[in-house]
């Protein structure tokens, strides 16, 4: 058993910015994360070609920004970089292999019981903790809907978060499911490398390029949101078309609006567009049910496919451990209180990213934390 002030769960960018604003304050913290290393998503669930859709200036941790000569947009392994550079700067020190199995809070005591059980030795740790932050994320989990005949499936099938590169695909029938940022990419991606790529789009989606979601963002600091969205909207309609056409239809409501309400960020487009419009990929609207190989979409269409991949989206695990900060959290591990008061609880449990707001939530969410404990700290 240990005491602590403050336990950190996770080590992705959320768990080291968290952990960089408590060093600063000289605050005693300790980081549990259950892989083998920090920042996990991208350096082992993240496909090759990734960068980061956001131009730099919206993408840095605090106290720390990215060096002068770094790209705009910044790729995969600049980004993996500039996180062990920041880790070792602030010198944070997670302590891997700790699966946090358990979470609850003591009324008496008034302190955090984290329970975790180190994946290595096998043994059983337990931490006492005067504030619990969770940093977990949005993205712990992979998820993959319920698909008629899915299990069935006679070829592979898995979600995006397996994928690297198209190099072993070529020449296959590859459905790529989800029209999101990963969706689209991986399906540009797979066409590259000579695979006969298909993608299902399920529901209307914004698509937009890095440049304009740039100018939007510089907007929203001068301009409302209505505004911004009409701007982006109409730049959109020139580069892809009025009608966005090829199967692809827009929300109503604008970019930035429906990403506020939905927590659903716009497409931005790698390349995908241009050869959706040539037909290199195809597109097809929801799947109804599988059998075999072959995949029958809801507007009466079937066609055969080698490989199935899912692009679409993950899950919060909090609830698997967390039995109280029930305040704070609703029953799918999400915040209850929307952005910009989702990051605090009662008894002194706090999260950061999981505001949908990106790294730049990340960001000031861990601020937030450092700052409201510091102050708490103050005052006892």
């Amino acid at each position: 058993m240990e005491e602590v002030l403050v336990v950190i769960v996770g080590a992705g960018p959320a768990g080291l910015a968290t952990s960089a604003c408590l060093n600063r304050l000289s605050i005693p913290n300790i980081v549990l994360e259950r892989e083998d290393c920090s920042a996990s998503l991208w350096k082992k669930r993240a496909y090759d070609r990734l960068k980061l859709h956001l131009a730099k200036y919206f993408c840095k941790l605090p106290y720390m920004p990215f060096p002068c000569d770094t790209p705009t947009f910044i790729s995969r392994t600049d980004f993996i970089n500039y996180l062990d550079n920041y880790e070792s700067h602030f010198g944070i020190n997670p302590r891997y292999h700790r699966s946090v199995e358990l979470a609850s809070y003591d009324e008496n005591s008034k302190t955090w019981l984290i329970k975790a059980k180190n994946t290595t030795s096998n043994v059983e740790e337990v931490y006492i903790a005067h504030y619990l932050v969770v940093t977990s994320g949005e993205n712990s989990e992979g998820l993959i809907p319920k698909v008629h005949g899915l299990d069935g499936f006679e070829g592979e099938y898995f979600h995006s978060n397996k994928y690297k590169n198209g190099r072993k695909y070529f020449g296959k029938d590859v459905l790529v499911v989800g029209c999101g940022n990963s969706g689209m990419e991986i399906a540009y991606d797979l066409s590259n490398w000579g695979a006969y790529t298909s993608i299902v789009v399920r529901s209307s989606v914004h698509v937009l390029t890095k440049e304009i979601v740039f100018l939007g963002m510089l907007l929203l600091k001068f301009l409302p949101c209505k505004l911004v969205d009409f701007i982006t909207v109409m730049l959109s309609k020139m580069k892809f078309g009025n009608g966005l056409n090829y199967s692809l239809k827009r929300p109503k409501s604008g970019p930035f609006y429906h990403k506020a309400i939905t927590g659903r960020s716009p497409t931005i487009d790698v390349g995908a567009m241009d050869k959706i419009r040539a037909g290199e990929i195809q597109v097809f609207p929801s799947i109804m049910s599988i059998n075999g190989k072959e995949v029958n979409f809801e507007n009466g269409e079937m066609k055969h496919f080698d490989v199935i991949i899912f692009a679409t989206g993950y899950k919060s695990t909090v609830r698997n451990w967390l039995k109280d900060g029930k305040d704070l959290f609703n029953d799918y591990g999400m915040p209850k209180e929307s952005y910009p008061n989702q990051w605090k609880g009662e008894n002194g449990i706090y999260c950061a990213g999981f505001s949908r707001k990106g790294l730049y939530g990340i960001s000031i969410d861990a601020k937030n934390i450092a700052n409201d404990i510091s102050s708490a700290l103050s005052l006892n």
